[in-house]
């Protein structure tokens, strides 16, 4: 009778590789859904196991059985990145390529995946309690986690070098304004002025880059949302956490199998507008929902709030142009822009820069139309004067002085502010 020993890591790591591939094959040879996974695992690593006729000392077999369950089941080798509160953001590119993000920088992590396969079979795990599927027909899914973090994953043929998964995490804790203020993401000025123009009804766009913090920023102005006020909210993916009692929130449904049955952000924010409500919230306008966003804002929807991808107020006018003709109606520029020039109040900027730290870099009031273009007035903006030794961004945000021209609308719903909020 031989006695139990050891594996060397290089071996060790050679049977771990063994032992998925044969509890992989085990899984997917399941034609109906499993409904015990772990009890497939265990029983396939059972018999995986068995047929190398190996004699491991009982500890490290049934650590290594544990950590191979563990890792195909829920979100495996990611669990950790997800409980890790500092994490913001987790990428995987690949097996051995998974990055995070924390305190606005990404950075490499040592955690791997044995094969592209395990990236596979966590996606589903991910995406199979949501009711989504993932396959080659469909190569990419969108999904929200029960903490409401957000989920892409995408896999071949779509991606060429193996399946990726990008989460952005819901944070565990609300921000609120004094947590901007007290980061440096705007003054207090800037938020006794946005907090002004949220509650008197004005029209608000967030524009941003991918990662600035647009929907972070979003939530927090919609918390000025009078109470007693009907919001309905449209997101992709649910995001928003509003406090408000009278709320109800829609989120968009892919097409199934082809079939005709889904409905996009334009849908809904059509839909929206028969469910009287006093404020529409869009997460993000990303097509032709725009043209209808717009026009609610022109009929009588007054306080709506939305996100769009721009890097400064007057590119948001351009990305809100484009969005607006692939509505597919044939509109002359000028007609549109005239749209946005009475639509719109206020643009506010929301940007990363290069430290990762989070600003509102502009707040710019549309002044209306001159000519064939859209007139803006920065009213606070964000000035760098340098970068520190050690890379972080140094600058300050101050108000330009001029004050915009909707301040009678202000004063007549109750915000008399002082000259001094305006003053640099």
């Amino acid at each position: 009778m031989s006695l139990a020993r050891p594996l060397s890591a290089d071996h060790q790591a050679k049977l771990k590789s063994f032992l998925i591939a044969e509890v992989l094959k085990a899984l997917n040879a399941e034609t109906d859904k499993v409904k015990d996974p772990e009890h497939v695992i265990r029983e396939a690593l059972t018999n995986a196991y068995t047929r190398t006729k190996l004699q491991l000392p009982e500890g490290e077999r049934t650590h290594l059985f544990n950590e191979i369950t563990t890792g195909l089941i829920g979100f495996g080798p990611l669990q950790a990145l997800l409980d890790d509160g500092d994490v913001t953001e987790v990428m995987v590119n690949g097996p051995s390529a998974v990055y995070a993000e924390r305190n606005g920088r990404i950075l490499k992590t040592d955690i791997v995946f044995i094969n592209n396969e395990q990236i596979i079979r966590v996606i589903e795990n991910i995406v199979r309690p949501l009711g989504r599927t993932i396959s080659p027909d469909y190569p990419a899914v969108d999904a929200r986690l029960p903490d409401g973090s957000r989920v892409n994953a995408i896999i071949p043929p779509v991606a060429i070098d193996g399946p990726s998964i990008t989460i952005r995490k819901f944070p565990k804790e609300r921000l609120g304004i004094p947590d901007l203020i007290r980061l440096g993401s705007l003054s207090e000025k800037m938020a006794e002025f946005l907090e002004a123009c949220v509650k008197a009804r004005l029209n608000i766009i967030i524009s941003g880059g991918t990662g600035s913090g647009k929907t972070t920023l979003l939530n927090i102005l919609s918390s000025f949302i009078p109470p007693e006020e009907r919001i309905v909210t449209i997101e992709d993916a649910a995001e928003l956490q509003l406090q408000q009692e009278h709320v109800v929130r829609l989120e968009t449904k892919p097409s199934d199998a082809g079939k005709a049955n889904e409905m996009t952000i334009r849908a809904l924010v059509r839909n929206s507008l028969r469910m009287r409500p006093d404020r529409i919230v869009v997460g993000e306008v990303r097509g032709g929902e725009a043209l209808d966003m717009l026009q609610a804002m022109n009929t009588g929807h007054d306080g709506s709030l939305t996100t769009v991808h721009a890097n400064s107020p007057r590119d948001a006018i351009a990305r809100l142009e484009t969005l607006v003709l692939m509505a597919g109606l044939d509109l002359p520029v000028r007609m549109v822009r005239q749209q946005i020039a009475s639509a719109v109040d206020l643009f506010i900027q929301q940007s990363r820069l290069p430290d990762g730290s989070r600003k509102v870099t502009y707040i710019t009031e549309v002044a209306g139309m001159e000519g064939d273009m859209v007139t803006m007035t920065d009213v606070f903006k964000f000035e760098q004067t340098g970068t520190s030794p050690e890379g972080n961004v140094i600058g300050h945000l101050k108000a330009t002085g001029l004050r915009p021209i909707f301040m009678a609308r202000l004063k007549a719903s109750g915000f008399d502010l002082g000259a001094d909020i305006f003053m640099g």
